[in-house]
């Protein structure tokens, strides 16, 4: 199911003393916040001013947080963006969550979980038994968000119950 809004990140620590502050992004890398002309915090919109990369994070700075004590407001809150300013193509983990998953056409459960292993992701997907399939196309044959459905193909071995 495609949702409204996204988290992205955390803000984590102000930077400097005009309102810029440092998000922890909550996807693939930092690039991808920057992409973004408009977030949400805290329930309220903001014009992104400027967006950059430090390491790992991003330094984010949005039209009316002006100054050091208008952005430490804002510590430890989630920045959410746009559904419909990202990429349609592009999937979200928070979207996969409920997901129903077909396997030979047969329901054998939902995306309960979506683990980050470092050679691929791995969907959790839960019915009447439990199963790690890898999300690549060899396994994940396709996924129309529309519809809430993934088509599978299962290996001996996926099942939590054959090992």
């Amino acid at each position: 199911m495609k949702l409204q809004y996204l988290e992205a990140g955390e803000i984590v620590t102000t930077h400097g003393v005009r309102g810029e502050f440092k998000v922890l992004p909550w996807a693939d890398g930092p690039e991808f916040l920057c992409d973004f002309a408009r977030v949400r915090i805290d329930g309220r919109d903001y014009a992104v001013e400027t967006c950059r990369i430090q390491k790992t994070c991003n330094l984010l700075k949005v039209i009316g947080i002006d100054t050091v004590e208008d952005a430490q407001m804002l510590r430890g809150k989630t920045v959410e963006v746009y559904r419909s300013d990202a990429p349609e193509n592009m999937i979200f983990v928070a979207e996969l969550i409920g997901v129903d998953v077909l396997a030979d056409g047969k329901l054998i459960g939902k995306v309960e979980d979506v683990l980050d292993y470092p050679g691929n992701k791995v969907y959790v997907v839960k019915g009447e038994y439990t199963y790690m399939i890898p999300a690549v196309k060899e396994f994940v044959l396709f996924t129309d968000m529309d519809a809430g459905i993934m088509q599978v193909r299962l290996i001996e071995g996926m099942a939590t119950h054959e090992n």
